[in-house]
């Protein structure tokens, strides 16, 4: 089969013919993968930047964790009746030997593995996981938007971490896919969503299309210009991985106001902490979701997959995976979406 894979540290991937898997082990279940996502961690991996050495040791390996697809086999211990089951699927995959694991505190797990970067991904037709990674899709819910869960736990994390309430006013830094998946949960809840880019007209434009309108690509202006008429803002959510914004946005936020940083910054970033402390502002790193909130994402997505589906700008088949790397890495892309296998 086909696998796109990282080879190698260093930038680049390559494309690979591999054996199909074997037999998934006792407690894993093998996935047909139907749709897979690219997301800025594959980007990450594919220009090789700082943060990513340790899956050295699982190269190479096939890339891609935002998938869906069914079950096509199981384990011995697993019970056959789950083969032809729709599922999405954490990629996040504790030990169970660690000190957090053994205490039942599966968050702190410090032997985690990740689909895609530690081991072999869904950037192929077919990927083993655990079944307890398992999340079982509704039938109405299309593939393609399905394979959206992944990224928009981790916005719905964002959201909570900000405690973002109705009524309020909140800043979104980066109109990515994480930016836009953000944007749509703040404005759920209730707040008023500003969502500010730079050169990123494709991407503010299929925010538009699902009704935003306080959008702003500061190619022609400068962030003090586009924001401050629109400040202070009782949070601010960064999603752009730029370190320099975080202290360049912070004088917008209001007194004990929120900032939550959800991008993965190439570099550290400087801040004007004596500022933050009169302010009594804080600072928020928000990560991936428990696994207790994926069903509440997957509803959402049931529930809104015509405004969900206008995100995705690309569908490409596997074998021209690299072109959707390149749309994601030049922002034409809001979101691209591989159909690797069946119909989405």
């Amino acid at each position: 089969m086909l696998a796109l894979q990282k080879t190698r540290p260093g930038a680049g991937v390559e494309f690979r013919v591999l054996d199909e898997p074997a037999p998934p082990p006792a407690g894993e279940v093998l996935i047909r993968v139907h749709c897979a996502g690219i997301c800025g961690t594959d980007l990450h991996i594919a220009e090789w930047t700082p943060g990513y050495e340790a899956m050295e040791s699982a190269m190479p390996v096939t890339l891609g964790h935002e998938l869906s697809g069914h079950i096509e086999k199981v384990g011995p211990d697993l019970d056959e009746s789950l083969i032809g089951t729709r599922v999405t699927v954490r990629p996040s995959i504790t030990c169970g030997q660690c000190a957090a694991c053994l205490a039942d505190d599966d968050d702190n797990c410090t032997g985690r593995k990740g689909i895609g970067i530690g081991r072999n991904g869904a950037f192929a037709a077919l990927v083993s996981v655990p079944h307890a990674n398992c999340h079982k899709l509704p039938d109405s819910l299309a593939m393609d938007v399905a394979a959206l869960t992944e990224p928009m736990t981790v916005c719905a994390e964002a959201v909570a971490t900000a405690e973002i309430r109705a009524c309020q006013t909140v800043l979104v830094i980066g109109p990515g896919f994480i930016g836009q998946g953000i944007a749509v949960l703040a404005r759920e809840k209730g707040a008023r969503v500003v969502v500010v880019g730079r050169d990123d007209e494709p991407r503010l434009a299929a925010l538009r299309t699902i009704g935003f309108e306080h959008l702003i690509d500061t190619r022609d202006t400068t962030l003090e210009q586009a924001v401050a008429p629109l400040a202070p803002f009782d949070a601010i959510i960064e999603a752009a991985g730029v370190p320099a914004l975080v202290n360049a946005t912070l004088p917008f936020l209001k007194k004990r106001g929120l900032f939550t940083i959800v991008g993965i910054h190439p570099r550290p970033a400087e801040i004007d902490l004596t500022r933050l402390v009169r302010m009594h502002q804080q600072i928020r790193g928000s990560y991936r979701a428990p696994a207790e909130n994926w069903d509440d994402v997957i509803a959402f997505l049931d529930a809104h997959q015509e405004m969900m589906r206008a995100l995705i700008s690309h569908r490409l088949p596997l074998g021209d995976a690299l072109l959707g790397f390149k749309a994601a890495h030049d922002r034409t892309a809001s979101k691209v979406i591989l159909q690797i296998e069946g119909q989405p």
